[in-house]
Parts: C-alpha cells; sequence; structure tokens
C-alpha cells in the first residue's frame, strides 16, 4: 500500500468545509482515496474522515497536524486527530479465563486480517498463558485480591508495563475486572470491551441468564469503548441472534460465544483502520 494520512475531525456545521480541507490536501500534491462526512441535525455538528496519500504531499508528516490546527482550528472550532497507516498501532489484550475472543483476535492477527502489533497480553489468572505461548506473545499475570486491597498496585506495574510497550489502545477479550478511572482516564476511547448482551439491556453480570429469566427472543453482543459508567461507553459494533423459548441458559452463552467474536473483532479492525469518531457518548462509525 502506498502510505496515506488519515484524518478524522468534527466541528459545528458550517459552509465550505469539505472545500477547505479537500482545497489543503490537493494544493500540497495530494491524492485523497477516500473521502466520508455526516451531519448530525438536531447538533448542527459536522463529521469527516478523510485519507490521502502522502508520497508527493508538500508538507513532512510531523508538520501536518501543526498546519491544520494553525488554519482550521480556530477558525471552524475543529477538534481532529491524524493518523498515518504506516504507523501500526499496538495493542494490548487483557483477558481472564475465557478464550473464545482471546483465540478469535489473535487467529485475525497472524492471517494479516488486524494491522497491528501485539507486545502483550494481560491477565488476572494463569489459565491462558498456554494460547500466549502458541503465538509468542508475552504473557503477563497480576492477581487481584478479592477485597481488591492490592488493586491500585496492579495497575500501577500494569500501566507501567504499558508503557514500556508503547501501547495505543487496550482490547478486554472477556477480562472480568473493573478498570480504574485512573487506567480510563490514560486510555481515553482506546479500551475496547465486549459485553454479553445487546446494551442497554442487561449489563453487569450474567446477562444470558438475565435474558433467559425475562423470555427475550434475541439476544445480542456489543463492543463499545470503556468509560467511568459501567457498560455505557460509547458503541462501536452490535449483533444478534435469534433465540426460542426452547433454548437453556447454557445454550444462549454458546450462541453468545460465537456472536461475541464477531462483534469484538468487528470493532478492533474499524478502530484500527481509524473509522470510529467519538463525540459525546456516541460514535460516527465511517463506512
Amino acid at each position: 500500500m502506498k502510505p496515506t494520512a488519515i484524518l478524522l475531525l468534527h466541528c459545528p456545521d458550517r459552509l465550505g468545509i469539505i472545500t477547505e480541507m479537500t482545497k489543503f490536501i490537493t494544493d500540497n500534491n495530494g491524492n485523497i482515496v477516500y473521502l466520508d462526512q455526516y451531519v448530525d441535525q438536531v447538533d448542527h455538528m459536522f463529521f469527516m474522515r478523510v485519507e490521502w496519500e502522502t508520497e508527493n504531499f508538500l508538507i513532512p508528516d510531523e508538520k501536518i497536524s501543526e498546519y491544520i490546527e494553525t488554519l482550521y482550528g480556530k477558525r471552524y472550532e475543529m477538534k481532529f486527530h491524524l493518523y498515518f497507516n504506516n504507523v501500526r498501532p499496538r495493542m494490548a489484550l487483557f483477558v481472564s479465563k475465557m478464550s473464545h475472543c482471546l483465540y478469535d483476535l489473535l487467529a485475525r492477527y497472524k492471517a494479516g486480517e488486524l494491522n497491528v502489533d501485539i507486545p502483550c497480553i494481560v491477565s488476572n489468572h494463569e489459565d491462558l498463558r498456554y494460547v500466549a505461548e502458541q503465538f509468542g506473545i508475552p504473557y503477563y499475570v497480576w492477581s487481584i485480591k478479592k477485597d481488591w486491597s492490592n488493586k491500585a498496585e496492579v495497575e500501577k506495574a500494569e500501566m507501567d508495563m504499558l508503557r514500556e510497550n508503547r501501547i495505543n489502545f487496550i482490547v478486554l477479550a472477556r477480562y472480568m475486572q473493573i478498570i480504574s478511572d485512573e487506567m480510563i482516564e490514560s486510555y481515553p476511547n482506546r479500551i475496547i470491551n465486549i459485553h454479553h448482551s445487546f446494551l442497554p439491556a442487561f449489563i453487569g453480570a450474567k446477562p444470558y441468564h438475565q435474558a433467559y429469566e425475562r423470555g427475550v427472543k434475541i439476544i445480542g453482543a456489543t463492543s463499545h469503548y470503556v468509560t467511568a459508567e459501567l457498560d455505557a461507553g460509547p458503541i462501536i459494533e452490535q449483533d444478534v441472534v435469534r433465540i426460542t423459548h426452547k433454548d437453556t441458559p447454557e445454550s444462549l452463552v454458546l450462541k453468545g460465544k460465537d456472536l461475541e467474536k464477531i462483534v469484538l473483532s468487528r470493532a478492533v479492525k474499524k478502530h484500527i483502520e481509524r473509522k470510529v469518531l467519538t463525540y459525546k457518548n456516541k460514535t460516527i462509525i465511517f463506512s
């Protein structure tokens, strides 16, 4: 692939933003290969994702953000993020005892479907070390006591390790621990969780059992960014599967696991491809 820059931006909607941004790119010899935009008619906000080839771009990569901020930041009240497709994000996987999401992500990674590096897998149990060893990825274990008396100490050690490995974002692949506010603040909209229900229904523990008791006809899975409020962060991806009165809590779990893998992998892929833009507590997902 040719090297490209990817710009995600949002600002109050007004006339001429697309023209200004595309002119900036083409005037500097950038060849636009992708452009998608959306206007929220309720909040009157403009959102855009634009990607262009940088092979002959006149502005060096390290100066592009500075130019955009100077030319358009204050003028349009613009918030933006700039990425480059030749810079592979570094992803940490957090797991507990369930292996289905971990295996699925690692298989996709090995198959070349996910353009990331995975320097580490973190867990609060030894159970999945064999999986990490199969894929040749370092596996770190920090056990958290039931009374949480060592939680602050554990998270400090985890954060130190994440910094040493230059981790860009974290994926909770069925990691059954609450993430502290401090870690969330260190990785805003960069911690992706998979919840085994169609949020906002059945938050918290044992959602499949809650669904069984309620007698629902569909169950779902939701991948979202982690916020301080439990299972309430911006939603990236969701899907559902139909069930019947013949299903048991155990069969719901089995059906749900298949769904969880797919929904989480879709969300991770969209995040890696820089196709997710968060605004308030919602996401704009570009095609």
